[in-house]
């Protein structure tokens, strides 16, 4: 028994620490004063935040002195969650910056940038086309198809798609007027034919009175587009009268669109005499609604010198000035009426007066306006 006894006595020690190993799991180990001593305070500085405004300093009350080396010095205290790494503005407020920093200022002068090119720049020497690029036919198509028939197709593509022929026959004035112990009527007709450069006009004007008598003019003229909105017309005026002379003059004129939407139509008149006159025609187009038109109209005639044989004398001869109002039934129809006044100017007028004549007038038209 006593052998068995001193057997057992070198085993006690090892079961000794395996049975402070095992409770080590039960029984929590005692903590060092200064441990204690900082989780007491982190308790009470829990205890004052919840207290204390959210603007007090989270570090109040806090002991700073250094504590035992294996202490946290951090253990108890309650650490708000940080923001997300990814967001380096979270929890700012940004309502400073989230207005436009431009509002309010007016940027339509800016317009776009302006971004220069070698093009912009005249001392920059440019390289010329290389000699390849100028070589063989101008048309290229003439190397693979012959030159024949290429150009019959060139030829038909030109017809087709930029020399149009076209004739239009235009009734600007067409009417009948009455006043000042007076009644008339008055045509001012005109056409052309012909493609966008190049055209054949004929206009045809004048004016007579009830009773058969009537006197006017027919010019035919070559015309040619100088811009995209004027004519140079040049051609032959032949005049007809049932008493007097009805000379022949050669026609130098301009037609076209002035700005402001101004249709002008000047022209000048050499007779076979040597005698020089002029005349300028303007109207315009208002429009009050997509059928109603008023169309105001002037027109002025001169003399380079004094013609007795026809009532004219040297300087401004006539002036007339019409406002007429007229409804389109359709665009290539539309009566119209209106007021017209006309008078006789300077030398002319004497010479109207000289003969028993009136030299102004007034009359009320009626008439209409067409094209086909």
């Amino acid at each position: 028994m006593i052998r068995f006894l001193v057997a057992l006595l070198p085993l006690l020690p090892a079961s000794g620490v395996a049975a402070a190993q095992d409770h080590q799991h039960h029984a929590p180990p005692t903590r060092p004063p200064a441990q204690a001593q900082a989780q007491a305070q982190a308790q009470a500085q829990t205890q004052a935040q919840t207290q204390a405004p959210a603007t007090a300093d989270p570090h109040a009350d806090h002991s700073m002195a250094p504590s035992h080396p294996t202490a946290d010095p951090h253990a108890g205290h309650a650490m708000p969650a940080p923001a997300p790494a990814d967001d380096p503005h979270a929890g700012h407020a940004m309502s400073a910056q989230a207005t436009d920093p431009h509002a309010g200022h007016d940027m339509s002068a800016m317009g776009s940038p302006y971004i220069p090119t070698h093009a912009d720049d005249d001392g920059r020497p440019q390289k010329p086309p290389p000699p390849g690029a100028l070589s063989g036919p101008d048309h290229a198509a003439d190397a693979v198809w012959n030159a024949d028939r290429m150009a019959g197709a060139r030829d038909l593509l030109r017809r087709e798609n930029g020399d149009v022929r076209a004739t239009a026959f235009i009734i600007d004035r067409l009417e009948a007027g009455f006043g000042d112990d007076e009644e008339g009527w008055l045509w001012d007709v005109g056409g052309w034919t012909g493609g966008d450069i190049n055209r054949f006009w004929w206009k045809f004007e004048g004016e007579g009175d009830f009773d058969g008598g009537a006197e006017g003019e027919v010019q035919g003229l070559y015309s040619r587009a100088i811009s995209p909105f004027w004519d140079v017309q040049t051609g032959l005026r032949q005049d007809f009268r049932d008493h007097g002379e009805a000379p022949t003059h050669l026609v130098l004129g301009l037609q076209g669109l002035a700005p402001y939407w101004w249709e002008v139509d000047a022209a000048a008149f050499l007779s076979t005499k040597g005698d020089l006159t002029a005349r300028v025609e303007a109207e315009y187009d208002q429009r009050i609604t997509q059928r109603l038109i008023l169309q105001p109209r002037i027109e002025v005639e001169a003399s380079a010198t004094d013609i007795p044989e026809l009532g004219l004398g040297a300087g401004l001869t006539h002036v007339e000035a019409g406002l007429r109002l007229r409804y389109e039934i359709a665009k290539e129809f539309a009566p119209y009426v209106g007021v017209e006044w006309s008078r006789q100017l300077g030398d002319t007028a004497d010479l109207t007066r000289a003969l028993g004549g009136e030299s102004e007038h007034t009359r009320v038209v009626i008439g209409v306006k067409a094209w086909f």
